[in-house]
């Protein structure tokens, strides 16, 4: 039987956050990423395309990761928890607006911070994160293959893939900075559960 989070439980008591397909395509998707970021980074700061050298190997790597980036989101498709996780990413309530105004007001109190299994940021995050990789793949495209599209097009398109990749490893370091803030969130990602604790602080309107 699940504890819910408004219910007693034994101290020490965890809460089952995530299964092996979410924790599985997390993972791969943040492997993939990095290697995007990394290999962009090579290519665009000439220090580093200095000191790594193999430009083409670079290259290659890096459009063989950006096409396989959608690819770990597909294959978890076939798993109902996660198609149930990506249902309440997509929901977003009054309660989430709340979060929003205490968010930039500053206030960090848990009681004007409401928030499901999923927080309105965390919603706003994934969305525009996964926004983001679609344009990315499309302008990629239009780079890799220069028949696609006129050269006006692949202009335009490059432009956007540079400065949107840019964009994409500004929100990535924030991500980052917030998970390296919260182990309890990052024991969730790693292990699958989180303390009782926690959950109620945290997410107190998700019921496990």
């Amino acid at each position: 039987m699940s504890l819910r989070a408004d219910t007693p439980a034994p101290p020490g008591a965890r809460l089952r956050r995530f299964g092996r397909t979410q924790r599985w395509v997390h993972r791969a998707t943040a492997v993939l990423m990095g290697v995007c970021v990394v290999t962009a980074a090579i290519l665009y700061i000439p220090q580093l395309a200095v000191m790594v050298g193999r430009r083409e190997l670079v290259v290659r790597v890096h459009e063989w990761a950006g096409l396989a980036l959608p690819v770990p989101v597909l294959l978890g498709l076939a798993s109902r928890a996660f198609r149930a996780d990506l249902r309440f990413l997509n929901r977003f309530g009054p309660h989430d607006r709340m979060w929003l105004r205490a968010a930039l007001v500053r206030d960090k109190r848990p009681s004007s911070r409401p928030a499901g299994k999923f927080n309105a940021g965390q919603k706003i995050y994934a969305a525009w994160i996964a926004g983001a990789t679609l344009v990315m793949l499309g302008t990629g495209l239009l780079m890799w293959f220069t028949h696609l599209a006129p050269l006006m097009w692949r202009t335009s398109a490059t432009f956007v893939h540079d400065w949107l990749a840019l964009t994409i490893g500004v929100v990535l370091a924030g991500h980052i900075g917030m998970a390296l803030g919260d182990p309890e969130a990052r024991r969730g990602l790693r292990t699958g559960t989180v303390s009782r604790e926690w959950a109620k602080q945290e997410h107190p309107l998700w019921r496990p």
